[in-house]
């Protein structure tokens, strides 16, 4: 329900802009990455406005991504170690337990009589 609300309120506007701004901006424009002759540039670009404004978001949003999963990076790191640790330790438990149930038939042997049925349950 909470991504519905997302999506009608702040992804169906900003679509709605940029489809407005691609109808807009539809006239070609020259994208110049020589900086020192603008007259006849070396590398240009002749592209429609609207391809740039895309490019730009996109360009954003992959560095934007980049940046977010490398600052969580010691959040990850630090639940694997978690994780490794927990599987660890819950093996652990699960030695613990056989342990203490192969010492409780070594102590009272007439516990081999029951079934293993019996002592889960």
């Amino acid at each position: 329900m909470l991504r519905k609300l997302i999506f009608l309120f702040i992804a169906l506007p900003v679509a709605i802009i940029l489809i407005l701004l691609s109808v807009a901006n539809r006239h070609s424009v020259q994208l110049s990455l020589d900086p020192f002759n603008s007259v006849d540039p070396a590398v240009a670009f002749s592209l429609p406005f609207f391809v740039f404004l895309f490019a730009a978001l996109m360009i954003g949003m992959v560095l934007g991504s980049m940046a977010t999963w490398f600052k969580q990076g010691r959040y990850r790191k630090a639940a694997r170690r978690e994780h490794t640790d927990a599987v660890k330790w819950q093996c652990e438990a699960e030695n613990q337990k056989k342990r203490a149930e192969e010492l409780a038939v070594e102590l009272n042997p007439e516990l081999k009589a029951i079934s293993l049925s019996d002592r889960a349950a």
